[in-house]
């Protein structure tokens, strides 16, 4: 008898915001037709600040990482702090052009740290 992976609550509502958050980066022309090199990817710092700019850290870390948990089943983290980041990020001239982003970050955190 095969043993069922435990659905997580927050799986449907994180599979829609990562759609949302990829469709915001192509329509704000955020989104990259080629990868960071592989040192760049390599980066151990957070969000790779030094080595990518923050919009290419979700595309090409953060949200295949995050559709690949979903994928398997893997467990979600249980807390994210991205839209703070985002906020650091995005000042000035771009917030206001960052503002959908922003928000649907947000929402990705609230859901991370929602009940399993």
């Amino acid at each position: 008898m095969a043993s069922q992976i435990p659905v997580d609550s927050r799986s449907a509502a994180i599979a829609e915001l990562l759609l949302l958050i990829e469709r915001e980066l192509r329509v704000q022309g955020w989104w990259a037709e080629e990868s960071p090199t592989a040192e760049a990817l390599a980066s151990v710092e957070p969000f790779c600040v030094d080595s990518m700019a923050f919009e290419h850290w979700l595309q090409w870390i953060f949200l295949p990482r995050m559709k690949l948990l979903l994928e398997e089943g893997a467990p979600l983290p249980a807390v994210s702090g991205i839209q703070p980041m985002a906020e650091q990020v995005f000042t000035g001239a771009l917030q206001a052009k960052a503002q959908g982003l922003i928000q649907l970050l947000g929402q990705f955190d609230q859901q991370i740290a929602g009940a399993v």
